[in-house]
């Protein structure tokens, strides 16, 4: 069990989760809640988010990280914070460059890339008030690595890559610890989302793989916000058993 650490005055320490009305956000979010943190959970489905909170005992508040009011809103609405897990993202499609969907790449990069900033850009000041603030981005194997059909979504996931760096070095000096986590096969809603609600084809990304699921990631999460604030683990990168790299799987059967 990880141990949240406890403010001078007593008060718990706040974790904001974006994303989490399902999957690794909403493992996150009930990692962190055990932890003993007060959790703060974010995303467009607010019936999921509500129903969550109620079961963690944390807040839920509307957040659709491409808008800038959204992010705004929701950031006033959490004066104190120690811990930001960006995790909204996802893919859409496995077009191929010269098939490209501009709806679809615009999507990705919007949630991906550009809601990143907006909600990191937010929380900063916070999380240097704190004295104590740590920012956990959730990339992908497809922020190292690239595929035939992924370059909308492995080309948004090198750009968490490159703000979660570029954070290390303009942050340097300040409270602020920042992390990369990048799973590899994660069973949750993320392929069904790619294939547009395509429940069977979904299966087929996992058939004969015994993959990781949200807990295995909130795990890793809920252990690097708990070491000691002299710790910063950079980057972590996560596959199961049977994966080695995107592309090369083992499958049994």
């Amino acid at each position: 069990m990880y141990t949240a650490r406890t403010a001078p005055d007593g008060s718990r320490p706040v974790a904001v989760v974006t994303g989490a009305s399902a999957g690794i956000g909403a493992a996150t979010a009930r990692a962190l809640a055990a932890a003993g943190f007060e959790v703060v959970v974010g995303a467009r489905r607010f019936d999921r988010i509500e129903a969550l909170a109620k079961e963690i005992g944390g807040r839920a508040i509307a957040l659709d990280v491409t808008q800038r009011e959204s992010v705004e809103a929701f950031a006033r609405a959490v004066p104190r914070i120690n811990v930001l897990v960006n995790n909204a993202g996802g893919a859409h499609g496995l077009d191929t460059i010269a098939e490209s969907d501009d709806d679809r790449w615009r999507t990705m990069w919007e949630a991906n890339v550009f809601g990143l900033m907006l909600v990191t850009r937010a929380f900063v000041p916070g999380l240097e008030a704190s004295g104590d603030g740590h920012i956990v981005n959730v990339g992908s194997i497809a922020a190292q690595e690239v595929y035939p059909g992924g370059a909308g979504y492995t080309s948004a996931k090198h750009g968490v890559t490159a703000i979660t760096e570029t954070l290390r070095l303009e942050l340097l000096g300040k409270p602020i610890r920042v992390t990369q986590v990048d799973p590899g096969m994660v069973e949750t809603e993320f392929s069904v989302v790619r294939f547009d609600g395509d429940v069977e084809r979904a299966k087929k990304v996992y058939a004969g793989v015994a993959p990781l699921v949200g807990d295995d990631i909130a795990d890793i999460i809920a252990f690097v916000v708990t070491r000691p604030p002299h710790v910063n683990i950079d980057h972590i990168r996560v596959t199961p058993l049977a994966q080695a790299t995107a592309m090369a799987v083992h499958r049994e059967g």
